[in-house]
């Protein structure tokens, strides 16, 4: 029988778990629902759907020459929960094209998680971690229309192609390193999957994205 000291202990360990372990969906694909994500159409349509794949439910996105995405607006806390998990999956990559030029600007899969530092449209920040077609993994550029932009690669080309990828990242931290200033909140997370300037097509496929503190 649990004595008044060892109840204590258990409930504190209970408490602190919740408190450090904080995690934050953003949407919620396991209910079959894109209730939250707003369209966002550039040049033409990119599909997107909840599908049923490996006993999970995930977002898959199929882009003709398209250039739309999906966009999830919510103020996080970055102090809190500073970390973005993913999951993502390519069924194919592009061929031959400068993707840090603007005719080459096209990714079978990416997400952007933005930031708004005034109450201007242009005094937003953006960061579009990326699954590459030619780039080396790892590298960081500006976006060919902004620079308030900042692309980079997580994944490149076909090593992994047809494979899940699971990713982490630290965003406050990248803010900091590739802005060069502390961001505390962000106010939005994109997903999109395009060929529009490339003319190329691509299917991808998303996992749960989640902020967490750990």
């Amino acid at each position: 029988m649990l004595n008044c000291q060892s109840l204590l202990c258990l409930l504190c360990i209970a408490f602190m778990n919740t408190v450090y372990a904080q995690e934050i969906l953003i949407g919620d694909f396991a209910q079959r629902s894109l209730i939250g994500w707003e369209k966002q159409e550039f040049k033409g349509t990119t599909q997107y759907d909840l599908i049923q794949q490996e006993k999970k439910t995930v977002l898959r996105a199929i882009s003709n020459g398209t250039a739309s995405g999906i966009i999830y607006k919510t103020k996080i806390d970055l102090n809190k929960t500073p970390y973005l998990n993913w999951s993502w999956k390519i069924d194919n990559s592009y061929e031959n094209y400068n993707e840090t030029k603007k005719e080459g600007d096209d990714y079978p899969a990416r997400i952007s998680i933005i930031a708004s530092t005034g109450i201007f449209f242009w005094q937003t920040l953006a960061i579009n971690y990326i699954w590459a077609s030619q780039q080396k993994i790892y590298k960081v550029w500006d976006n060919p229309y902004t620079s308030n932009v900042k692309m980079m690669a997580l994944q490149s080309g076909k090593k992994y192609q047809g494979i899940w990828r699971f990713e982490k990242r630290n965003v406050k931290k990248d803010f900091k390193t590739l802005f060069g200033i502390d961001i505390i909140s962000i106010d939005a997370v994109a997903i999109m999957t395009d060929g529009d300037n490339t003319q190329s097509s691509a299917t991808a496929y998303y996992g749960q994205i989640s902020f967490s503190s750990q």
